[in-house]
């Protein structure tokens, strides 16, 4: 479909172009004249629309202030998921670290209490799993 619409369009060029040399000079000066005044305020209306673009939420009209109080929002969003990253890399390694105090804690438990069995003092691993946490 887009095709023939750009054909149609070529078209039409094509015979603008071939009728613009029919016309007369007066009138051929009128319509330059007018094109550079439209080419003129098109060239304002968009350097107006770049020099002042604002956001517009809900409930706040375009005209008014509230918008710019919170711009900083825009800022934060790739600040909170940071944030949020940090704080929970934080908390699982805090978990981390009580498991391993629970952990640590039960086996000393069991250790003075004696309620290990004779053969975990003979295990060379429990020997040296001992000897590393009195460091």
């Amino acid at each position: 479909m887009k095709t023939k619409e750009l054909d149609l369009a070529y078209k039409l060029r094509h015979a603008l172009d071939e009728s613009t040399n029919d016309l007369p000079t007066k009138t051929a000066e009128r319509l330059a004249s007018a094109r550079n005044i439209a080419l003129s305020r098109k060239k304002e209306e968009t350097a107006v629309s770049v020099v002042a673009p604002h956001a517009v939420f809900a409930g706040h009209s375009a005209g008014s202030s509230s918008p710019r109080r919170f711009a900083w929002i825009g800022r934060m969003g790739l600040a909170i998921p940071l944030a949020a990253l940090v704080f929970g890399l934080m908390g699982i390694y805090q978990f981390e670290q009580r498991q391993q105090v629970i952990e640590s804690a039960a086996i000393d438990a069991e250790v003075l209490t004696d309620d290990l069995p004779i053969s975990a003092y003979l295990d060379n691993g429990f020997g040296a799993f001992l000897e590393k946490g009195e460091d």
